[in-house]
């Protein structure tokens, strides 16, 4: 197939384009260059622009630009989160809509985020939205993918949990403290983490490409979420180190405000219920087994 993809040099990307290409896919990126180069076509969703033309050939499109989330959400920042997904999506669905030949499918990022804080509530794609800056966000991005939808192009949002990665994320900037002993669980350590493994995020990808009866909002989380408390412990264990510092409510909402509210101290315990109704088999769907695959050494590195 030949499958175009945005945000290819970001963290998902970065993983996903070999996955591709050892199936045998021909993969151009969509990049915010004024000069692309071979197996490039330039966008620039900040100017609204697309080269639509272009665009015409693709059998799949595998959009996952958007602005990182990490840090403290200023008003101007979340401008940019917002922007960055809601624009950016209209903008490249609009393109696809007006093509002679659009693509069979795109699959588009999307995040657990939309469901919100939800205490011990078990959260399937039937599950409603929840209430905060970002489920605003993440219903906004998907309703942008509407033209799409109205194109009759197979559209599969992939709604992404904590992504277990030593190169970025969550877990990269925790890693750290970790490994020089200074970790610990953050606030009350009940609330859930619906985590996923990097390979098991590109296996998705992947498999919702291939998947012609999967469509509509898909949950890319292991089957397996944990605590904050048990993924401490167990991220200690791999490590070989303590985790007894740790990080009180509210000296984590000093530091980092709303994004602390919604991130670290939501509790969001999602299942990836139609990914195994289609039948996906996860390669790591337990924390330890994901965490030791992540981070083989296990020793610190100081």
């Amino acid at each position: 197939m030949k499958i175009l993809v945005t945000g290819s040099h970001g963290l998902v990307g970065s993983a996903l384009l070999p996955a591709l290409k050892a199936e045998g896919h021909h993969v151009v990126r969509l990049v915010r260059t004024a000069t692309p180069s071979a197996d490039e076509i330039a966008w620039n969703p900040n100017a609204n622009r697309v080269d639509a033309v272009a665009l015409e050939g693709f059998d799949a499109v595998v959009h996952l630009a958007g602005e990182n989330i990490a840090g403290r959400w200023t008003a101007a920042r979340k401008a940019r989160i917002r922007e960055s997904r809601v624009a950016g999506t209209r903008l490249l669905c609009e393109a696809l809509a007006k093509l002679q030949r659009p693509p069979r499918v795109l699959i588009a990022a999307s995040a657990i985020g939309f469901y919100g804080n939800r205490g011990d509530e078990t959260l399937t794609e039937e599950s409603a939205a929840g209430v905060g800056f970002l489920p605003e966000v993440v219903r906004n991005w998907e309703a942008a993918a509407q033209p799409a939808h109205a194109r009759n192009i197979r559209v599969v949002q992939l709604r992404f949990g904590i992504i277990l990665s030593e190169r970025g994320g969550a877990l990269a900037k925790m890693l750290p403290p970790f490994r020089l002993g200074l970790g610990g669980r953050v606030g009350s350590g009940r609330q859930w983490w619906s985590w996923i493994s990097m390979d098991d995020v590109a296996g998705a990808i992947c498999f919702a490409i291939a998947s012609e009866t999967l469509s509509g909002p898909v949950n890319v989380v292991a089957p397996n979420p944990a605590t904050n408390a048990e993924f401490t412990r167990v991220l200690g264990r791999v490590l070989h180190r303590p985790t007894v510092f740790p990080l009180p409510a509210f000296v984590a909402r000093l530091a980092l405000g709303q994004m602390a509210e919604e991130l670290l101290l939501a509790s969001t315990r999602v299942e990836p219920a139609r990914l195994l109704a289609a039948g996906f088999k996860f390669k790591q769907p337990t924390l330890e087994a994901a965490l030791r695959h992540v981070l083989p050494a296990g020793a610190p590195r100081i």
